[in-house]
């Protein structure tokens, strides 16, 4: 009788998931990942696609490239020709006319519209600031009319009020102005803290209040209104008050402008390397995470506040100390209040970059006035840049679609792992 055999199945001994082993990226390829997929980059690919916009309403509002554009088809390159003339001609006198004229006789002349963009500059630079500071925070301060209306008032009055010697009355105006920035930002911060108001409706209404305030004062004699006068205008600024400035040598740079140099660097101090500035953040980035963590956020919005309308307010004590002298009116602020919210979005609410963002809206201001005089470009194409600039930055997904930039949520691919099967006969 024979053995009975053994019978065979066929059962799965072993399986295994083995990843793909992918090469460690190179130095350079972070750093290009970095590049692409930063802040820095989207903001200035966004100021290249306004510029790039901007050319294209240019060309099509320049009578010459209308004229030529009738008889395209039988002469096109007149058309292209009569398009390079145009946008060249208005991009070489926004350049000349914020930057360099290489027109002029002497470099000190030629240089003279480079110090017009510094002055222009100025307060956008300080406003940006403020309105930065208070981003980080997690604040929305667009309070910047009413705050920048408050101090020049409170340092005008100082400044043509008062008898002080040199240099100190200068101090005692720029102090006065700041504090009352400071003073009616505070406002908002203090109502956000102790009732939940939200900062834009109140801040929008201290604009209104700050207005119509100030235009009260400056209608009414014995207050801000220049003694023998109807008008709503302030008296000039005593000399003792005003900043010092280079128009002895026909620019209007003053010192306003290394006053913002020196805030810029104090904002990137307490921000980047002192206690309140990491509170600042903490606040910013999630108000509840750093409230169990012992931050006193109440108290954060109400110094944050305070900060950025002291900020809000050098823009206007540059504005009456520094650029008009002469005395000022209810429109001091021209429109600075804002422009600084662009100069702020653009500059990413970082102070370097706002700083960068401010001197680039200045070029703007100054440019902007010599081609309309020297090419007919309407300067309103310079807001319509200026407004392409803030959509485009608040579009970050577009400008990585229109230029194949990587995004950065998404993270570095990860390989798909290899699985493997084994199958033996037992």
């Amino acid at each position: 009788m024979s053995e009975p055999q053994p019978k065979t199945s066929t059962t799965p001994r072993d399986t295994t998931t083995v990843p793909a082993q992918a090469p460690e990226p190179s130095r350079w390829h972070q750093t290009f990942q970095k590049i692409t997929t930063g802040n820095a980059l989207i903001s200035v690919l966004s100021v290249l696609l306004a510029l790039v916009v901007g050319a294209i309403m240019i060309a099509f509002t320049d009578e010459d490239v209308q004229k030529a554009a009738g008889y395209f088809f039988a002469r096109p390159g007149d058309t292209f020709a009569a398009i390079w003339q145009s946008v060249s001609g208005a991009y070489s006198a926004l350049f000349q006319g914020s930057i360099y004229n290489f027109r002029r006789d002497s470099f000190a002349a030629g240089i003279k519209p480079l110090t017009e963009t510094l002055t222009f500059a100025t307060p956008l630079i300080a406003g940006g600031l403020g309105v930065g500071l208070a981003f980080r925070v997690g604040m929305f301060n667009i309070g910047g009319r009413g705050q920048m209306l408050i101090a020049a008032s409170v340092a005008g009055w100082l400044a043509f009020g008062f008898e002080l010697p040199w240099g100190l009355h200068m101090l005692v105006a720029l102090v006065g102005g700041l504090l009352g920035g400071a003073l009616w930002g505070g406002i908002a911060g203090l109502l956000k803290a102790k009732t939940g108001a939200h900062e834009v409706i109140v801040t929008i209404m201290l604009n209104f209040v700050a207005f119509y305030l100030v235009s009260w004062l400056l209608r009414t004699p014995g207050l801000l209104q220049a003694p023998g006068s109807s008008n709503p205008k302030t008296p000039p600024m005593k000399d003792t008050a005003i900043f010092w400035n280079l128009k002895e040598y026909g620019y209007n740079l003053h010192l306003g402008f290394v006053i913002v140099v020196a805030a810029t660097v104090l904002v990137w101090w307490i921000l980047s390397r002192s206690s309140l500035g990491f509170r600042f953040r903490a606040v910013g980035e999630n108000p509840n995470a750093a409230r169990v963590a012992g931050i006193n956020v109440p108290s954060i919005y109400v110094y944050a506040m305070l900060i950025s309308g002291a900020l809000l307010g050098l823009a206007g004590v540059n504005q009456v100390l520094g650029t008009v002298t002469t005395g000022f009116t209810a429109g001091i602020d021209a429109g600075v209040g804002f422009d600084a919210i662009t100069v702020a979005l653009l500059g990413r609410s970082t102070p370097w970059g706002i700083f960068a963002a401010g001197l680039l809206f200045g070029a703007f201001k100054a440019g902007g006035y010599s081609m309309q005089a020297a090419e007919g470009v309407p300067v309103d194409i310079v807001l319509v840049v200026q407004s392409l600039i803030v959509l485009f930055i608040a579009a970050p997904p577009l400008v990585r679609t229109i230029f194949r930039l990587p995004d950065p949520s998404r993270g570095p691919k990860r390989p798909r792992p290899i699985v493997t099967k084994e199958v033996t006969a037992k």
